[in-house]
């Protein structure tokens, strides 16, 4: 796996200071997305064992961190070296919030029970779900591109019967 990029601190991926890890590669191909390098596979970095550990390391040294967010290319194109890291993640930083983008529908990542998608899936507390829709394109909305895309509380939607909106943390 690659990854094709990496910021240590955004306000742009997801609520509160967060770091960004971008998963290189996606088959979606969707039609005006903003970067489409990023649809190949093995642009980027390799992301090693050593490069993990790094990047571990510095997000748990920056205390400022409300979380990590996970965009692309799509991560869950390679979701059993993701779900890999996460769990590394986990390992020194046991409640860190993670949000994940992906151009699948939480429908079609929780078809299948036990899935590398599911057990991504289940790593992270909010998804921004579905496919950029060109036509759709709205950039007044928060965390994402277009109006079809949501932003899905994934602990709330597992625990019942239908997807829960996440909603902002109100100070």
């Amino acid at each position: 796996m690659n990854i094709c990029g990496y910021y240590p601190e955004s306000i742009n991926e997801g609520e509160g200071l967060r770091a960004v890890l971008f998963i290189s590669g996606c088959r979606h191909r969707c039609p005006g997305c903003f970067n489409p390098k990023t649809w190949n596979f093995n642009y980027g970095e390799a992301f090693t064992p050593e490069r993990r550990r790094e990047l571990i390391a510095e997000i748990a040294a920056n205390p400022l961190l409300d979380g990590l967010t996970l965009a692309g290319g799509d991560p869950f194109f390679s979701a059993q070296e993701v779900v890999e890291f996460i769990e590394e993640l986990r390992a020194t930083l046991p409640d860190f919030p993670v949000w994940i983008y992906s151009g699948y529908t939480y429908e079609e990542v929780t078809a299948v029970s036990g899935s590398p998608e599911w057990r991504l899936l289940s790593q992270c507390q909010v998804l921004i779900d579905g496919r950029f829709e060109e036509a759709l394109k709205d950039t007044t909305l928060p965390y994402r591109g277009s109006s079809n895309q949501r932003i899905i509380d994934i602990e709330a939607s597992l625990a019942g019967p239908d997807i829960v909106l996440w909603q902002p943390t109100t100070l």
